[in-house]
């Protein structure tokens, strides 16, 4: 087994030292013996400073080489890195770093002020970019002089139980708690995409995920870990369909990875018909509910890769179940695909409210096991302890989904437990009415969230996207719900919007919806 994340990177820079390691939003490449290289120097820059084994390293920095760099120096250094979305508010991401009392910090020259208070003599900054010494903290050090103060990397300790990196999620609650990745529970599930996969040397592969999400490790330590090329897409590429699909027929991209909500941009604004990507051979998506009208027209579309729905909250590295998906999506089809089946290195388990395994056809929460469930939350005894239960003598983590078995096509993914809600008596799964609502032809988007109400229980809002140019009233959503829900699951209310709100990792930003549904 990998002890070290950064065993990918080196080994890669030993076999194809001269092939393209990185593409960057620019256009600029980086062979494997230069990023291994760069990646070194930084490596001792930060075992120069004392910095190693246990300690975590803060990462603020846009989607880039420097990036990437910093991740590897991290690992190579024995240290663990705590990416933070560089966009974010300053006030968020200092929380984050306070909160996982990071050693060092290596930040953008554009967000200084996300550097905690504190000793100069306690953290070590780093500073991306073009740098203003009188604006640089003191004590500061431009990553180009870090980069030369060391002629080789540290021995360092290693141990795939040791912590790889601390990923920052916020949850149900919005309080951001990080998850904590050992380096086998990343390489148990990266040794397991390159054995499903079968990713090769002649890849070029898509990074759309920001670092600070899960899906990320996929496309950066499988594509590393085979010497292939991975095309780094910037934020704002990310959200230029047209452009994007462009990009991907330009640069003949053979892997795509992303959340579902990447590709219904391409299907809806990107006109595929216009662009090529014969190239394409993987179609790997995440993070959420792919709506199935979107997925028959990518289907159409891109015809020629084969598709995978991959699922797993950031607690299991990414993902714990997988399904293949048909080459076309019959056209009376409404219903999402399932899940699918439990990836080789994870066991699951469904069980009933009552604790008992819950047989097939029947709900229940889903439970995960295997080598690459997280250790637990950061500096969160009790909520550890909440989330795990003993059982046939493993440690089984608690995902918080409800699904059902099917024997034919595996897990069917029902909802969130904390998504379910009560209303006059009956039990409701907002995302059952979110499914019968992407079913309307002239809907781009919709989301349901559930708001406190003192004599019915709860009252469902729906925040509907109407397609361009469509005009929709309240009462033909309404009665377009009655002919797919019952009528205790429809809406009370339907906000239209322009777009809905997103999180830094392309998911529906449930909380500020929330938010925005109670009344002033």
């Amino acid at each position: 087994m990998t002890q070290n994340l950064a065993e990918y990177l080196e080994q890669s820079a030993v076999r194809y030292p001269s092939r393209n390691a990185l593409v960057d939003p620019a256009g600029r490449a980086v062979t494997y013996r230069e990023l291994n290289a760069q990646a070194d120097a930084l490596a001792g820059f930060l075992a120069g400073r004392g910095i190693g084994r246990g300690d975590r390293v803060g990462v603020v920095l846009p989607k880039g080489i420097p990036a990437v760099v910093s991740l590897f120096g991290i690992l190579k250094a024995g240290a663990a890195y705590v990416p933070v979305d560089w966009t974010a508010p300053a006030g968020r991401s200092r929380r984050i770093l306070d909160d996982c009392q990071v050693r060092g910090l290596v930040v953008d020259s554009r967000v200084l002020d996300v550097v905690p208070e504190g000793p100069a003599d306690v953290l070590d900054v780093i500073v991306c970019g073009s740098i203003d010494e009188t604006g640089a903290r003191p004590g500061s050090t431009p990553y180009h002089l870090a980069l030369g103060r060391a002629e080789k990397a540290p021995t360092r300790a290693d141990d795939p139980g040791d912590l790889a990196y601390v990923l920052y999620t916020s949850g149900s609650t919005g309080a951001p708690k990080g998850v904590m990745i050992s380096h086998g529970n990343a390489a148990s599930f990266i040794d397991w995409c390159a054995s499903e996969f079968a990713f090769r040397p002649e890849d070029r592969v898509s990074s759309n995920a920001p670092f600070h999400f899960d899906l990320s490790v996929l496309d950066l330590y499988v594509t590393i870990g085979h010497g292939a090329t991975l095309y780094l897409i910037s934020e704002d590429l990310g959200r230029n369909a047209v452009e994007l699909a462009r990009y991907v027929a330009a640069h003949q991209l053979t892997v795509w990875t992303s959340t579902p909500s990447v590709l219904m941009l391409l299907v809806q604004f990107g006109r595929l018909h216009e662009h090529d990507a014969i190239s394409l051979r993987l179609v790997l998506f995440g993070g959420e509910v792919f709506p199935i009208r979107f997925l028959r027209e990518l289907r159409r579309r891109w015809s020629s890769p084969v598709f995978y729905n991959l699922y797993g909250p950031t607690e299991i590295t990414t993902a714990c179940t997988y399904a293949r998906l048909p080459t076309a999506i019959p056209d009376d089809r409404e219903a999402p695909y399932p899940i699918g089946f439990p990836c080789s290195h994870c066991q699951a388990i469904v069980l009933s409210e009552d604790g008992c395994e819950a047989g097939a056809g029947e709900e229940g929460l889903l439970f995960i096991s295997g080598p690459s469930v997280f250790s637990g939350y950061w500096n969160r005894p009790s909520e550890n302890a909440a989330a795990f239960i003993e059982r046939r003598g493993a440690r089984w983590y608690n995902t918080g989904d409800v699904v059902r078995r099917d024997p034919a096509d595996g897990f069917v993914y029902v909802g969130r437990r904390d998504r379910m809600v009560k209303r006059r008596g009956f039990r409701i799964e907002l995302g059952e009415i979110e499914s019968a609502l992407h079913a309307h032809p002239d809907l781009q988007e919709a989301a349901v969230v559930a708001i406190p109400d003192e004599d019915a229980g709860s009252r469902i809002v729906a925040h509907v996207v109407p397609g361009r140019g469509e005009r929709l009233s309240t009462l033909a959503l309404k009665a377009f719900c009655a002919t797919r829900v019952p009528s205790y699951m429809s809406p009370d209310r339907f906000v239209f919007q322009d777009r809905l709100p997103r999180t830094s990792t392309d998911k529906v930003d449930y909380q500020a919806l929330q938010r925005a549904s109670i009344p002033a």
